[in-house]
């Protein structure tokens, strides 16, 4: 298991962290605050699907042969129950490990621990910009 890893860009804006993080499963957190809340005071549902994405992302990185890279191509969410702010944790597991693309589904928990939502992502599989691709 990788030791938690500093996130960079967006993620480092929101607070993302990774836990742990192995081939079999990717967990992350958050602390989701003023940054996070829409004007109800809830957290943004635009803050659990940009949690999730970075999860997924990462879950189906760790499955990529070298010189290749992933991109979302499709996110669904399902919300459960609204979270107030406080820590947000994510649990991201593939679902299907393709060599042109790979299914991550990601469970984000309130910090009750009650699951808050469900986001499903299909990443696509394309040579890393530079990398030799013989088509």
């Amino acid at each position: 298991m990788a030791s938690p890893s500093p996130c960079t860009g967006m993620p480092l804006h929101f607070g993302i962290r990774i836990i742990t993080a192995d081939k079999a499963k990717v967990v992350g957190e958050i602390d989701a605050d003023d940054r996070h809340l829409n004007v109800g005071g809830i957290v943004h549902g635009g803050a659990y699907m940009a949690f999730a994405d970075e999860l997924g992302g990462h879950a189906a990185g760790l499955h990529l042969s070298p010189g290749t890279r992933t991109t979302t191509i499709e996110s669904k969410t399902n919300f459960f129950r609204a979270c107030p702010p406080g820590r947000l944790v994510g649990e991201a597991v593939p679902l299907h490990v393709g060599r042109r693309m790979i299914v991550v589904q990601t469970s984000i928990y309130g910090s009750d621990g009650k699951r808050a939502a469900i986001v499903t992502q299909t990443q696509l599989v394309l040579p890393r910009k530079g990398a030799d691709s013989a088509g």
